[in-house]
């Protein structure tokens, strides 16, 4: 499988995106040839062999959880693949060994796949939900720590955070989240999605219990092929509520290695990807294969300063025209995120219909207007953001 074409700064691998300035990986990345390629090969080796693709694509998967586990710096046997970041969260929130009473730690401005889940455990096993505002580490860091440790000293038995805030793009400080909740008896779950392939991300250096993530959008994969992450310590405590067929240990024995196999009771493995309890999404994990591919070629610490560098060139003209900026002062806690709040009578949805309108795609998650630019922008497009920026502005006010 070949990555050639990679770039920082270029759309070659891109060469049937619409948008002529396309900033929008938070929300979902376009496919790339590569990533096409390898989906279309997957495609075509079930239209022709049927039964017979199965093996070989099993075995790419086997080669992507080894892959992934080398770019996130684990074991291989700690990965299991899920649906999307939501059945992550879910196979945790549902097998963690509660008891009555237990205190989880929720984020107020966090996105609801890492809040739902949480809540519906809360119901379910009658735990109780503290919370406390995701933007105050980045507004006032002395006030969050102080009330970080408020919370955990009434004991906390599992905190519930993600690596950057999809609204500000800001990156939490999670070493420091992770060891304090460790000091305090609590386990820490992050939800990686918005920062995995943006930023570089080494899961067995920050020491959480859980982490979990999807491919669609800094990974720049498909649809429908995730990841979970159960740290060695925590996977024989967590119950497989979500097992299904393939969850057992040797699934597949009783359907060719002879009679007698068919049996209830089999253990189920006590590996983290017992949560792949049925068939999964061939098609979408030899995408996310390709991907990360690309983005290993690339390097994510010169991905992240690609980005920066981008997000450096834009963040003064916003400001210069009323934009009031959401990137955090200090460098660690900096992503592929760059957010702006709209100036005084203007609303970001607006502004961002009015960008697409000029060939610029971006976002607008509650109210802010949103830049997430990847690998393959170019610095040479901000001044094409701008002059679509102050369009959207002049339209807006002609508009009154």
């Amino acid at each position: 499988m070949t990555n050639a074409g990679a770039e920082l700064g270029s759309r070659a691998l891109f060469p049937t995106l619409s948008a002529r300035v396309y900033a929008n990986h938070a929300a979902i990345s376009p496919l790339s040839q590569p990533v096409v390629a390898r989906m279309h090969e997957a495609i075509a080796d079930y239209a022709a062999e049927g039964l017979g693709a199965i093996t070989p694509w099993v075995r790419d998967r086997e080669l992507l959880r080894c892959e992934l586990a080398e770019f996130f710096g684990v074991s291989a046997n700690t990965l299991g693949f899920v649906q999307n970041t939501s059945s992550g969260v879910r196979a945790v929130a549902l097998g963690v060994p509660w008891k009555t009473g237990d205190r989880v730690l929720v984020f107020d401005g966090e996105f609801p796949a890492n809040v739902t889940p949480w809540e519906r455990a809360a119901e379910l096993y009658k735990l109780e939900i503290l919370s406390m505002p995701i933007d105050r580490f980045r507004v006032d860091p002395g006030r969050a720590w102080i009330e970080f440790q408020r919370h955990l000293d009434r004991g906390v038995r599992l905190v519930a955070v993600s690596v950057v805030e999809f609204q500000t793009g800001f990156r939490v400080p999670l070493s420091e989240i992770t060891r304090r909740s460790h000091l305090a008896g609590a386990e820490v779950f992050a939800d990686a999605i918005q920062a995995a392939g943006a930023i570089p991300l080494n899961i067995g250096k920050l020491d959480v219990d859980y982490l979990c993530g999807g491919g669609r959008k800094w990974m720049m994969g498909a649809e429908g092929g995730g990841y979970l992450y159960v740290h060695d310590r925590c996977i024989a405590d967590l119950r497989p509520v979500v097992a299904g067929w393939l969850s057992h240990e040797n699934p597949l024995d009783f359907l060719g290695a002879g009679p007698g196999l068919l049996r209830r009771g089999r253990p189920i493995r006590p590996s983290t990807d017992f949560v792949e309890g049925g068939a999964l999404n061939v098609i979408g994990y030899a995408g996310l294969r390709a991907a990360l591919g690309l983005i290993r070629a690339i390097g994510t610490r010169r991905i992240f300063d690609h980005i920066q560098a981008w997000h450096d060139l834009l963040e003064p003209e916003m400001i210069e025209r009323g934009f009031v900026s959401m990137r955090s002062e200090r460098a660690e806690g900096r992503s592929g995120i760059l957010s702006f709040a709209p100036p005084a009578g203007h609303r970001a949805a607006d502004l961002t219909a009015g960008l697409l309108g000029a060939g610029v795609s971006a976002g607008n998650p509650e109210g802010l207007l949103r830049f997430a630019p990847h690998w393959p922008n170019s610095l040479n497009e901000i001044s094409g953001v701008v002059a679509a920026v102050d369009g959207a502005l002049s339209d807006a006010e002609s508009r009154g």
